[in-house]
């Protein structure tokens, strides 16, 4: 590794550029995943900085001081062990379309921003952040990652990094983010990767790559001829300028709730959420059955875990709200023929949100199995549907819960429904809503993001204002945390209820 300084004055930020020497360079085709993301970004461009994924890795916090020529050689070799990272698109040729290349030798600009202090670098990294991530990556001549230190004297106090979304996806940012401490740190990170991007897109345009992925878009057809066509048929408002909002709300209650709805129905966190998200757009809109395309990680298998590249497509996940109801009447039915009711209950018979949560399990499960396809032959099964249908099939609608790992439900005996219910009505207190962004281009009209924010989930919905208002998107929200706080304290709504909880979520929230 060797650096070289490009300028250089007193308190100001310095341009270095690091060498690195990797083993193999080559072409081919690029994965699947990334003609997914690839297809995104062209969609959303001149806006796709939209997709850039940034991480701040402080050094400062513990373990030995971390000198800049240390840093920067960690770099080179982080960018010599992930091939993702010296790897360029190629722009597509006549005969077909864009492929990759990987280089086996280079530099990468390094920018070096001194600070006066400790929290003065903790602020100078986010600006970092926030200026790297801001523009666009120049796909073919731009290397797939920008970094840049932060400095307190000769120490490293935080390395800032931005990925392209082409090279990498969240768990692939999570890999390099903990590989490179680990090369700050102690000077290795272990064993290489199991696999590479070169060799994994060679794999699946492969024969058995080709057949696993025309049963994954069986998958994909069947649940389009069983969902309407898309989920947001006609625009309701004018659109706002800029046309999509995201909204955003921080909830305690919603983290806890989602926990206890979970373990009390033994599914996962991400199913409620999914589950209660597709059953309000489903009830604003009037469906019976829900369609969502859920991202799905696509690291199942053992030699992806560590892999760095965009492996993350979109899944299927298709919800028939009225088979629930079908099911509750049919058992209502049953229990009255056989003369379990006790007559409390005769005449309930509506289905409640929680009758969704077992079909809503198998439904993600083959969702989630049916994600590893080329986006290629699933734009030739949307042009072969468009001709049958006579209109555009896609739901326009999407769910992509962002955390790695699900928080633990806590050991010990759980709380009876009341102090439940006493706990979350606390929690909801502290619920906070905002609109933090605006863009004028993305390429859905329903976007939902699940994050963590300390003992809170946070729930960012960006949406067309065409479809979605201002006043919906937040509406969306406050319901969702209504749904699933209510669920969790043993009041589930009724499905046929959902509308109308959406329409007072709307009135009754600053």
């Amino acid at each position: 590794m060797t650096f070289a300084e490009r300028t250089s004055s007193a308190g100001e930020a310095i341009s270095t550029e690091v060498s690195f020497r990797g083993e193999r360079s080559g072409t081919a085709p690029l994965t699947w995943g990334q003609r997914a993301i690839w297809h995104a970004i062209r969609r959303t461009a001149p806006n796709d900085h939209y997709f850039n994924i940034g991480r701040v890795l402080p050094l400062a916090d513990r373990g030995r001081p971390a000198t800049v020529a240390a840093t920067l050689d960690a770099l080179a070799r982080l960018v010599e062990r992930h091939e993702a990272l010296r790897t360029r698109l190629v722009p597509a040729a006549a005969d077909g379309g864009p492929s990759q290349w990987l280089a086996d030798t280079g530099s990468l600009p390094v920018t070096i921003a001194p600070a006066t202090g400790f929290p003065e670098a903790a602020a100078e990294a986010e600006t970092l952040l926030d200026r790297l991530s801001a523009t666009r990556f120049d796909y073919p001549a731009e290397w797939p990652l920008r970094a840049a230190l932060v400095t307190v004297g000769d120490r490293v106090t935080h390395a800032v990094l931005v990925l392209c979304h082409l090279a990498a996806d969240g768990h692939a940012a999570e890999v390099l983010v903990r590989d490179l401490r680990l090369l700050v740190r102690r000077g290795s990170a272990g064993r290489p990767p199991a696999t590479t991007p070169l060799d994994l897109a060679r794999d699946q345009h492969a024969e058995r790559g080709r057949r696993r992925g025309a049963a994954a878009l069986a998958h994909w057809e069947a649940g389009f001829r069983a969902a309407p066509p898309t989920m947001f048929p006609e625009p309701c408002a004018e659109p706002r300028s800029p046309r999509f909002w995201t909204g955003r709300i921080v909830s305690p209650a919603l983290a806890r709730a989602v926990a206890a709805v979970a373990a009390a129905h033994r599914v996962s966190g991400s199913t409620v959420l999914l589950t209660a998200s597709a059953a309000l757009v489903a009830a604003g809109e009037g469906h019976r059955t829900a369609a969502v395309m859920p991202i799905v990680g696509n690291r199942a298998a053992e030699a992806l875990r560590d892999l760095v590249s965009t492996l993350s497509q979109d899944g299927l996940f298709v919800l028939d709200l009225a088979a629930a109801e079908r099911n509750t009447e049919d058992r209502d039915r049953d229990r009255d023929r056989d003369g379990d009711g006790d007559g409390a209950e005769e005449g309930t018979g509506a289905a409640r949100f929680t009758d969704l949560l077992p079909a809503a399990h198998r439904a993600a499960l083959r969702a989630y199995r049916a994600a590893v396809y080329d986006p290629v032959e699933w734009d030739a099964l949307g042009e072969r549907l468009r001709t049958e249908y006579g209109r555009e099939v896609h739901p326009y609608c999407c769910f992509n819960d962002m955390r790695l790992v699900e928080r633990p439900v806590p050991e010990g005996p759980r709380p009876t429904p009341r102090e439940l219910t006493r706990e979350l009505a606390e929690a909801r207190r502290r619920t906070a809503f905002g609109f933090p962004a605006t863009q004028d281009r993305v390429a859905c009209r329903y976007c939902l993001h699940i994050t963590e924010e300390g003992d809170a989930l946070a729930v960012s919905l960006t949406a067309d204002t065409a479809y979605l208002p201002p006043e919906a998107i937040r509406a969306h929200l406050y319901a969702m945390e209504e749904l699933i706080v209510t669920s969790a304290a043993g009041s589930p709504p009724p499905i046929p209820d959902l509308r109308a909880l959406l329409e007072s979520a709307e009135g009754e929230r600053p």
